[in-house]
């Protein structure tokens, strides 16, 4: 991460963060007060899928509310209760919001049961949720990434506010001319933010909050997640976008060539009594393997998704190992194989012979 040379703000490159050092607590009156949130900034590409920031250590259960880039839209997730007291997270995706290397001021207001979205001041859409949502903007804030798994955005970030209050329209659009007019946004005193961010100090480890101290963002000098997840269970590692299928694809695509490879080997080579069993065994305990590992690593994620997938991908192959077309091709690719270690072992008898 490194700060802007002709302007404030602070630029977010490939592997990096910023954590609030305290969290950020909820200071009105009733736990389901309104709250709103601005974001000024600049993405430095709009084909990736990216959190651009999230909370750890909500004070309402279940997933905390985040912020992500889906490409050139930008998806909200937002804890609420229904009817029925059942918990759940409430997404949506809000399209054309950004443009390549372009600062987008993005206000984000959260009423009891409804979102909405302003754009340089002008709303761009409503979406309702089923139920009350509370407590939303609580817990250290991440800048940059999510709280569990490596999802590292990149770009420019000019300025964030927090409010315990469901800004009206009217608000929206005076404080975008007033953030985006003046390098030091004023607000009335009905209209203060619990949390200002204006990421003018060009240089050093730490972006203050103008409002509270203990809750300055943290810049640090080596990339990690805040709390890295260890196989994360697969409702908190969905996401229905392309890049999620395109994984699960991949991952059980990957194993499938294990799967006939080693239910040939051990139903030819060293028979055993169950090889098909084995062959799956065998590929649970790979990806269980690589799942473990991974969780040592930063930049990599811990789930049991993958652990799944690749479990299937393997029970896959073992099923194509057992079809007469598989056989037939093993059985060519043998002779072939033979064939060819045949003949380098007559070159080399001709050879020693000379």
């Amino acid at each position: 991460m490194a700060w802007l040379k002709n302007k404030n703000g602070l630029l977010i490159g490939r592997f990096g963060n910023a954590v609030s050092a305290g969290p950020l607590e909820n200071n009105s009156s009733g736990d389901r007060a309104p709250c709103s949130l601005e974001l000024w900034l600049s993405p430095s590409g709009i084909n990736e899928n990216r959190t651009i920031l999230s909370f750890y250590g909500s004070a309402h259960p279940g997933d905390p509310f985040s912020i992500q880039q889906n490409k050139g839209g930008l998806r909200i997730q937002r804890y609420n209760v229904d009817e029925r007291g059942v918990s759940r997270n409430a997404w949506f995706t809000v399209d054309g919001v950004f443009r390549q290397n372009q600062p987008v001021f993005v206000t984000v207001t959260l009423g009891k049961r409804d979102t909405l979205v302003y754009v340089d001041g002008i709303l761009l859409q409503e979406s309702g949720i089923s139920g009350d949502s509370s407590n939303n903007f609580t817990g250290r804030i991440i800048l940059g990434d999510s709280p569990t798994t490596s999802y590292n955005w990149s770009g420019q970030v000019l300025g964030i506010a927090i409010y315990e209050q469901q800004l009206t329209t009217i608000q929206v659009a005076k404080h975008w001319l007033s953030w985006t007019k003046t390098v030091q946004p004023v607000f009335p005193k009905d209209e203060a933010p619990v949390a200002l961010y204006l990421f003018n100090e060009n240089g050093g480890s730490v972006a203050h909050n103008q409002i509270d101290p203990g809750t300055d963002l943290i810049i640090s000098s080596r990339y990690s997640v805040l709390h890295p997840g260890f196989l994360l269970t697969p409702w908190r590692e969905y996401k229905n976008t392309w890049s999620y299928w395109q994984d699960f694809g991949i991952n059980v695509g990957g194993f499938i060539p294990l799967g006939i490879c080693f239910a040939a080997y051990f139903s030819l080579v060293r028979v055993i009594s169950r090889p098909r069993a084995a062959t799956i065994a065998l590929g649970f305990g790979v990806s269980l393997t690589i799942e473990v590992l991974q969780a040592l690593l930063p930049t990599r994620s811990s789930g049991m998704t993958d652990l799944i997938t690749n479990t299937l991908g393997t029970a896959i192959g073992v099923m194509f190992y057992g079809r007469s077309f598989v056989q037939h091709l093993l059985a060519e690719s043998q002779q072939k194989v033979c064939s060819y270690l045949s003949g380098v072992r007559e070159k080399r008898a001709r050879v020693v012979s000379r």
